[in-house]
């Protein structure tokens, strides 16, 4: 079986990290400091953006493979992982590249938190059918 909501997910999250990484990388490079933050906030920023991104991608893949594993490709699944990065694409953006972008943490958030309920509630749906 393949999984090509899953995989797509997973190569878009990958590719949000490179991108995310690249900025770490760049303001690392601009401000002289290879370990931490170097006290400059806009550093900060991006590393949190960076690990944000990586505490959260984890474990939603894996309940994305889960469902398309026990119940198959759908659009409602499609469509789940499609808020899940759209979610993260907005948070990642608002605390990478603004100061002070209240509408890109906060949808950005909530479209996460929402999608990782929606897949845990689906998932627990098709476990129990």
């Amino acid at each position: 079986m393949t999984l090509p909501i899953t995989t797509a997910l997973a190569c878009g999250i990958a590719l949000l990290l490179v991108g995310l990484s690249w900025l770490v990388i760049t303001q690392r490079r601009a401000v002289g400091s290879s370990l931490g933050d170097g006290g400059d906030m806009k550093l900060t920023r991006r590393i949190r953006a960076q690990a944000n991104l990586i505490e959260y991608a984890p474990i939603f893949i894996i309940l994305v493979g889960l469902a398309e594993l026990q119940s198959g490709a759908s659009l409602g699944l499609a469509a789940i992982a499609g808020l899940f990065f759209v979610g993260r694409v907005l948070h990642g953006y608002a605390l990478a590249l603004t100061e002070k972008s209240p509408f890109g943490r906060f949808w950005g958030t909530a479209a996460t938190y929402a999608a990782i309920i929606i897949i845990v509630c689906f998932n627990v749906v098709i476990t129990i059918i």
